[in-house]
């Protein structure tokens, strides 16, 4: 009897031990509960692509994107999604973070299928909603090549209707406004419905001279973080990657995303799926093209976009070990 207790006991022992070395690191991601970032996420849960990498995804739903970077300012997550100018401005007040390419999505500005414009100068004295604020990026890149090819200064020229992505969208179908600058998705959602793009954002940036592939939306993280985890930070790069591969081709893989989506119409779901994939960019960074870029949102940003003591530090991109 006594032997079979010490049997036991060391099976459990064994076991326990077995297990404890199976633990994964954990690595807490803060997202936006209904957000598209969820769309990747969710892939790589579904696929293991987190253990397959060295981690365990754990997905922090939060309510907004002060949220987001409060709670990892806060330690409470180690890895949020935003721009690499919130980096760059971060690390210039001694906040040091990193960034690594998650999506090169970005707006453009769409009129409904019975509107007459045509181009941007016809924007003259219309009702312009723009997602995102003032300092909205895409807006940015529109004034930017508006002044460009027309000469004109849209924000003096018009009537600026400032909103809610969700609330823009409707008043879009509503025709209560007469052009609109939305998120990707919203747009991809509009397309659906018949709406057209007067101005795509990368196809601006381009002729502004700025590269239309650099991704502006990254997975970030703090410096010291990644310096005690490098593995883990290269780990989620990775996971990011091979979730990217298989649903920029592999149609299946956009099926059980469907109730994350929750598309009003296949039209609909086709459109977000087509907009997603171009979206996704590479796994190179091309940082002179990112400073470009930088100069013009420093331009036009009032400075309320760029702080005025911010630099763009090649530091800023996470580069694996």
């Amino acid at each position: 009897m006594a032997l079979l207790k010490q049997l036991v006991v060391g099976l459990a022992l064994f076991y326990s031990a077995s297990s404890l070395a199976n633990v994964l690191p954990e690595v807490k991601l803060a997202a936006l509960k209904f957000g598209t970032v969820k769309w990747e996420l969710q892939t790589i849960k579904r696929l293991e692509l987190d253990k397959k990498h060295g981690f365990d995804l754990k997905i922090v739903d939060v309510a907004g994107k002060q949220a987001s970077t409060l709670s990892i300012q806060n330690d409470a997550v180690d890895v949020i999604v935003t721009d690499w100018i919130w980096v760059a401005n971060q690390r210039s007040a001694g906040k040091a973070y990193q960034f690594t390419p998650y999506s090169k999505a970005v707006g453009g500005l769409m009129v409904g299928p019975q509107s007459a414009i045509e181009s941007l100068k016809d924007l003259e004295g219309k009702r312009i909603g723009i997602a995102g604020g003032p300092v909205d990026k895409s807006w940015i890149v529109i004034q930017a090549i508006a002044k460009k090819r027309h000469g004109i200064d849209l924000a003096s020229t018009n009537e600026l209707v400032f909103g809610a992505p969700p609330l823009l969208f409707k008043q879009a179908i509503a025709g209560e406004i007469d052009a609109v600058i939305n998120f990707w998705h919203f747009l991809a959602k509009l397309e659906a419905k018949g709406f057209r793009r007067v101005a795509d954002v990368q196809d601006a940036a381009s002729e502004l001279g700025l590269s239309g592939n650099t991704p502006l939306l990254g997975y970030v993280f703090k410096e010291s973080w990644v310096a005690k985890n490098p593995q883990l930070a290269d780990g989620l790069r990775q996971a990011s990657l091979e979730a990217k591969a298989l649903l920029k081709t592999d149609d299946a893989a956009w099926e059980p995303l469907k109730g994350l989506i929750k598309a009003k119409s296949d039209n609909e779901f086709e459109a977000l799926r087509t907009a997603w994939r171009q979206g996704a960019p590479s796994d190179s960074f091309d940082f002179d093209a990112a400073q470009k870029m930088f100069n013009l949102m420093r331009s036009y940003g009032d400075g309320k976009l760029i702080k005025a003591n911010t630099v763009l530090d090649s530091g800023a991109f996470f580069q694996s070990q």
